[in-house]
């Protein structure tokens, strides 16, 4: 193995740690697309960390043996240019099954309207290479925002935000806001996925997607929603069974009116208890900042908000990551001089919580904070300009 440098050539455009902190993507000066700047995890079976990232205009897996230490050179899952998506809650997913067949889902941009199209390909050979992309709907409209999980059954869940419906809105000439949450499964490892369903017109069309699972074939996807008079908070919708969406359930009314993308999406886990854990940004007229809520179970009322750090922090990009009734909560930060990801656990199901306490740092351009498990453990995955690739390990030494 040699050790891969995951921070070579992948800057965001030049700026002040304050505004990269945020990841305010945009083009370059030439009209393009900025450099991306993102690295997905996922733990296979027999403890190899996975890495999907992107190389300019490609996606790119690498693993590694030693928990990020090193890494084996990058495999491409993608052999020709694309204009990826990078839209900056935008990433390229991977999801590893209990066979060790990985699963990569990753987004284009189709025209300079920001219409996408997802796509997938998959590993069978520990990822020495990839299948050939393909749409994950054979519908061209707009995708985007795309995630993949794999459910305790062992079936392949995706999620996306979807356009058709707003396209056919428009061409009979009604209103349609925003897009809608449409989804897909794949009972053959990832190697094709049934007919698309929509499970809920008129979300919020630039926002990340949570999903976590209540049970076999019962996704839980939180997303930002777009309630009456264009207030765009956030919402869980629990399913019933694979292809019946449950209700909608409204995690917090925060009243965030308004006309525009706030391209700042939120985190879902669930617990063994079946409580539901929710984190997000909003800059809403009743509150604003990054907040935590806890929900008892499905389709149950989630409680009172509870305040992450003070607005003038700057705080951004909540992850949350369950195991039994433990649940690890992060985010980052901007102390004034550095960006620093902030740490808080519980281990009774989100009821109490530790002191949030800093785990990492860096004083110029990062990527979200994620978390990922391994057996009883939790990890932050963090990549950073000046540091590169940081697998740390929460909770005592790895």
């Amino acid at each position: 193995m040699r050790h891969l440098l995951l921070c070579l050539g992948l800057l965001l455009p030049a700026g002040t740690a304050t505004a990269q902190q945020h990841n305010h993507a945009s083009p370059g000066k030439s009209g393009g697309a900025p450099e991306a700047f993102a690295a997905t995890p996922a733990f296979g079976p027999d403890g190899t960390l996975w890495l999907v990232r992107t190389e300019g205009s490609r996606v790119v897996v690498v693993r590694s043996s030693d928990l990020g230490r090193t890494f084996t050179a990058p495999v491409a899952v993608t052999l020709e240019p694309l204009n990826l998506d990078w839209g900056p809650d935008a990433r390229a997913r991977i999801a590893v099954d209990s066979k060790g067949v990985a699963i990569v889902t990753f987004a284009i941009f189709q025209d300079k309207n920001f219409n996408g199209r997802a796509f997938h390909a998959r590993s069978t050979d520990n990822g020495a290479s990839f299948s050939k992309p393909q749409p994950l709907t054979a519908d061209t409209t707009s995708q985007r925002f795309e995630t993949v999980a794999i459910d305790p059954a062992g079936r392949v869940f995706t999620a996306w935000l979807d356009k058709r419906n707003g396209a056919a809105a428009r061409k009979a000439g009604k209103p349609y806001p925003g897009a809608a949450l449409a989804y897909a499964w794949s009972d053959d490892e990832g190697a094709r996925f049934a007919d698309t369903h929509i499970a809920l017109d008129n979300t919020c069309e630039c926002c990340r997607l949570g999903v976590a699972f209540a049970g076999p074939g019962r996704p839980a996807v939180i997303f930002r929603n777009i309630f009456p008079g264009s207030v765009r908070d956030h919402a869980v919708m629990t399913f019933k069974d694979p292809v019946t969406p449950g209700p909608l359930n409204r995690v917090s009314n925060d009243n965030w009116k308004i006309e525009a993308c706030p391209h700042h999406g939120p985190s879902l886990a669930i617990a063994a208890d079946g409580s539901q854990h929710a984190a997000w940004f909003t800059d809403g007229s009743a509150r604003k900042g990054l907040f935590y809520a806890r929900a008892d179970a499905a389709g149950a009322a989630f409680g009172p908000p509870r305040v992450l750090s003070s607005p003038d922090r700057q705080p951004s990009r909540p992850y949350l990551l369950a195991d039994g009734t433990t649940v690890h909560l992060v985010w980052k930060e901007f102390d004034g001089n550095k960006v620093v990801v902030r740490w808080q656990l519980s281990t009774d199901s989100g009821r109490n919580w530790s002191a949030a306490t800093t785990v990492a740092d860096t004083t110029d351009a990062s990527d979200h904070p994620l978390l990922v498990g391994r057996d009883g453990r939790a990890y932050l995955s963090w990549l950073t300009k000046n540091e590169g690739y940081r697998l740390i390990a929460l909770g005592g030494a790895s």
